[in-house]
C-alpha cells in the first residue's frame, strides 16, 4: 500500500478528522481519485495529519 501524506499538520485530532471526512465524501469535487483508505495519524511532535491511499 502506498500512502500519500497531506502537507499540513493540525493541532487537534478534530481538525484532521474533519479534513479526512471531507476527503472521503468530497473527493470528486476536487478532482482526486477516490481514496481507498483515509487515516488520521499523530506525528512525533504530537500534531495530527491525514494520509490516504489510492
Amino acid at each position: 500500500m502506498h500512502w500519500i501524506y497531506w502537507a499540513k499538520l493540525y493541532d487537534s485530532k478534530f481538525q484532521a478528522g474533519c479534513l479526512a471526512k471531507r476527503m472521503e465524501e468530497d473527493w470528486w469535487i476536487y478532482g482526486y481519485e477516490c481514496p481507498q483508505e483515509v487515516e488520521v495519524y499523530k506525528s512525533k511532535k504530537g500534531r495530527f495529519g491525514v494520509r490516504f491511499s489510492t
